[in-house]
């Protein structure tokens, strides 16, 4: 598999695993896993052939580590962006003083007047580095990274949880506690 193809197949996966298992005809459980063998098995009948080890490239390979396989890697979930009614069953985690958003200008008014809402997913997701932030802003266009106050939030009562793959998630982050987004 090339690598262009795997990373065609990383986004369907993305598709498939946060928003949209019914495309392929599988069901995730209340916590966004599936056995890894109905996964593929769906992948083939639906013109996505992929074997085990082609999926475990795709999973070491992906540098935003977006999927996880159980410790016996018998099942397989994203780590978190989901759409769909779940409970990843992250604990609460206290977070560090400063978190990170990547976002492009366009988006900054919307910010300014709501804060960071989580959409249609189940959290706002933030980075632990300007730099993961950048790279998240730069998919959209110019990057603009916002520093959010977690100390201040989790301070002032919001829960944080930290993901699989180091992402850290909230509800929402008011605009009082981005630093660095002028009104």
């Amino acid at each position: 598999m090339t690598r262009n193809s795997l990373h065609r197949t990383s986004r369907f996966l993305s598709l498939v695993l946060r928003h949209r298992p019914d495309n392929i005809g599988i069901r995730l459980d209340d916590a966004g896993w599936v056995a890894v063998n109905d996964l593929l098995d769906a992948l083939n009948r639906h013109g996505h052939a992929l074997t085990f080890g082609e999926l475990r490239r795709l999973i070491a390979g992906n540098d935003k580590r977006r999927f996880v396989l159980s410790a016996d890697r018998k099942r397989i979930r994203a780590a978190q962006g989901h759409s769909l009614p779940l409970n990843l069953d992250y604990p609460p985690a206290e977070p560090p003083a400063l978190l990170f958003h990547g976002t492009v200008e366009k988006f900054l008014d919307g910010i300014r007047a709501q804060g960071l809402r989580r959409g249609k997913r189940h959290h706002v997701h933030l980075s632990p580095d300007d730099e993961t932030a950048r790279k998240v802003g730069a998919r959209r266009g110019d990057p603009v990274v916002l520093k959010i106050d977690a100390a201040g939030m989790h301070a002032n009562g919001h829960v944080f949880h930290v993901s699989e793959n180091g992402v850290w998630l909230t509800s929402d982050v008011p605009a009082r506690f981005i630093v660095n987004l002028t009104p």
